[in-house]
C-alpha cells in the first residue's frame, strides 16, 4: 500500500509551464468534467516532462514543497462525495 497520496496537477489556466514540487504525480489535463485520463508521470532524474495527452510542460522546482505547484491553482484537490441526505 502506498505511504503517501500521489499529487494531481492540471493546466486549466493554460499556462506555458507548470512548476511542480514533485517528480512523481498524476496529470489530469483540465478540471473535471473536462479532464483527460489521469496518467501517472515519473520524471526520474529529469527536470521537466511533457504530458502525452495534453502537452502540458511540467518543470520540477526543488524550492516548492512536495505536492505543490506554481501557479497554485494547478493543484487538484478531489472533492469528497456529499453524504446522502437523511430521511426524516
Amino acid at each position: 500500500m502506498a505511504a503517501s497520496i500521489i499529487p494531481h496537477f492540471h493546466n486549466t489556466p493554460g499556462v506555458r509551464v507548470v512548476h511542480v514540487g514533485s517528480r512523481e504525480f498524476m496529470c489530469i489535463g483540465a478540471l473535471p468534467p473536462f479532464d483527460h485520463p489521469h496518467i501517472y508521470i515519473d520524471m526520474g532524474h529529469d527536470s521537466e516532462v511533457v504530458c502525452s495527452y495534453c502537452s502540458t510542460l511540467y518543470r520540477f522546482d526543488p524550492a516548492l514543497a512536495e505536492g505543490t505547484a506554481k501557479p497554485v491553482e494547478c493543484v487538484w484537490h478531489d472533492q469528497p462525495a456529499e453524504a446522502p441526505a437523511s430521511a426524516a
